[in-house]
């Protein structure tokens, strides 16, 4: 069920330069997301944003009854939301969409691979992986160690491997050239971030015979399937990527890899 509700900010933090952490909450009890799944924020106060900005679910706490949510400030519409401060209210449309896996078994080892902001689900997700006995190991990416978002929080949850572009924290490189890849035993594999490096995950996934699951950042506008502005092509036809996913399995898809 879908609910449009007017929550209440509880805080908002700056994580770095380009990223803001807000953390909403509600008199009564949150709806729980399912990891992997967004929400559809309303932006007041700022002239040029008309359509609601989709935004991953970062987190979901039951016992402080709190949605987090991380966003990247792009434009006018995600600068306007960094300027929200404690108590103000924010309309949200959720939760939407489909999420990650849900069979997970124990004993299973779950590869959550991150780039930039797209390690945003991965958080909620990793902890949902552990709750049901799996061993989520994360994988992130980002240009500089400045850039790399919430590694405190992930290594609550599972073991944290990072890659740098400059090399000023983990291995340098992309998240597809870090060595422990090469110890495989990985019994599912989930992606979230830029489509090229969603690609190569997905190709090492190919090459290696590990399920893999991919989070699609398409360009929404309604996050109900009616504008048809997020379409992507699947082996089925096209479909709006806000109802069918965002996350796909990547035998879905039709991408060359």
């Amino acid at each position: 069920m879908k609910y449009n509700k007017i929550l209440t900010v509880r805080a908002v933090e700056q994580v770095n330069a380009g990223h803001v952490l807000i953390r909403l909450t509600d008199d009564k009890t949150l709806p729980k997301p399912v990891p992997g799944q967004f929400v559809q924020v309303k932006v007041e106060g700022s002239p040029s944003t008309f359509l609601r900005r989709p935004i991953s679910v970062n987190f979901y706490d039951e016992e402080s009854n709190e949605l987090w949510l991380l966003v990247q400030l792009k434009g006018e519409g995600t600068r306007t939301l960094a300027t929200l401060k404690a108590d103000d209210r924010l309309e949200v449309l959720f939760p939407l969409g489909n999420g990650f896996q849900q069979d997970v078994k124990p004993g299973e080892r779950v590869l959550l691979v991150g780039g930039g902001v797209g390690v945003a689900p991965l958080l909620y997700y990793g902890k949902y992986v552990k709750e049901q006995g799996g061993t989520p190991l994360f994988l992130l990416g980002a240009k500089t160690k400045a850039d790399l978002l919430e590694i405190d929080c992930f290594e609550q949850y599972g073991q944290v491997y990072l890659t740098t572009e400059d090399g000023s924290a983990g291995e340098k490189g992309f998240v597809t050239q870090h060595s422990m890849l090469d110890r495989a035993g990985f019994s599912f594999i989930s992606v979230c971030g830029p489509k090229p490096m969603m690609m190569a995950v997905a190709r090492y996934a190919r090459a290696t015979n590990i399920p893999c699951e991919v989070s699609l950042e398409n360009l929404m506008a309604c996050g109900l399937g009616a504008c048809l502005c997020c379409v992507e092509k699947t082996v089925r036809g096209n479909v709006c990527v806000c109802t069918e996913g965002p996350v796909f399995n990547i035998n879905k898809l039709t991408w060359e890899i």
